[in-house]
């Protein structure tokens, strides 16, 4: 499989506190990765990195290359704000933005990007957008309705639906289904599985059941390092490394 993404030797710190170790590890292009482990074992801290999320945080510096495409986006010259074009993110709560409509919440991202669009060209790009979000039947009669009036899984795909219109690479997605009922989360699930047919998709879970539905390669991380990353099927069933083993049989974590 090709790589989009290549890790190098990704270290970061929070102030003097290192959160990761030496990670080193690809990400397979038009694939589903899962990020699992423990709490504080780093999984969160390391897929902001991916698109350099944790620059405004004070106190934090990484070292290591991230290669997209083989272009280092660790380097001074690359834009965080262009980077997170390509690579977008849904976090673990729904935050549909106060105050903007359904159709806005969507929209916003085209007109943040600077280009003059026409309102047939946005509104097309939203259609589209809540059509691969499996949310355009739910909500094309309202759109018009406040983002937040939606139910909690309607707004997690909201969420997915301003992510997908700026048309980017690969989405970052850090626990999407914690917060959500079990039917929200199977059709997250489903949302998940058919994206990967077009984008590259990195999901953080802590549920070792869901990383084994959704994933074509599982990375297991530990007090900040990368324990063991393989196809799900292995690392489910017959994991290379003693404590990838204890932790999926429930023996800590």
């Amino acid at each position: 499989m090709e790589s989009v993404l290549e890790v190098k030797g990704l270290s970061a710190w929070f102030g003097g506190h290192q959160v990761l170790t030496d990670i080193r590890m690809d990400v397979g292009r038009n694939s589903v990765t899962s990020v699992m482990g423990p709490s504080g074992c780093g999984k969160s801290t390391f897929i902001r990195c991916l698109n350099r999320m944790h620059d405004l945080t004070p106190g934090f510096r990484s070292t290591g290359e991230i290669l997209l495409d083989g272009v280092n986006i660790q380097s001074e010259r690359i834009d965080p704000v262009n980077l997170r074009r390509r690579v977008g993110m849904v976090f673990q709560q729904p935050n549909p933005f106060p105050r903007m409509s359904v159709f806005e919440n969507v929209a916003v991202g085209l007109k943040l990007n600077g280009k003059k669009l026409t309102r047939a060209s946005i509104a097309e790009t939203v259609e589209k957008s809540l059509h691969m979000a499996a949310l355009w039947n739910e909500v094309k009669d309202h759109l018009d309705r406040p983002g937040l009036s939606l139910s909690g899984g309607q707004q997690q795909r909201l969420c997915i639906a301003r992510a997908l219109a700026v048309e980017p690479e690969i989405l970052l997605m850090d626990e999407p289904c914690s917060a959500l009922d079990p039917v929200s989360t199977a059709k997250i699930e489903e949302l998940i599985e058919d994206l990967s047919e077009r984008y590259t998709i990195v999901v953080v879970t802590h549920n070792m059941q869901q990383a084994a539905r959704i994933s074509d390669s599982v990375a297991f991380f530990l007090l900040g390092e990368l324990i063991e990353m393989d196809k799900s099927g292995k690392i489910f069933t017959n994991p290379s490394d003693k404590r990838t083993e204890e932790y999926i049989t429930g023996r800590f974590g």
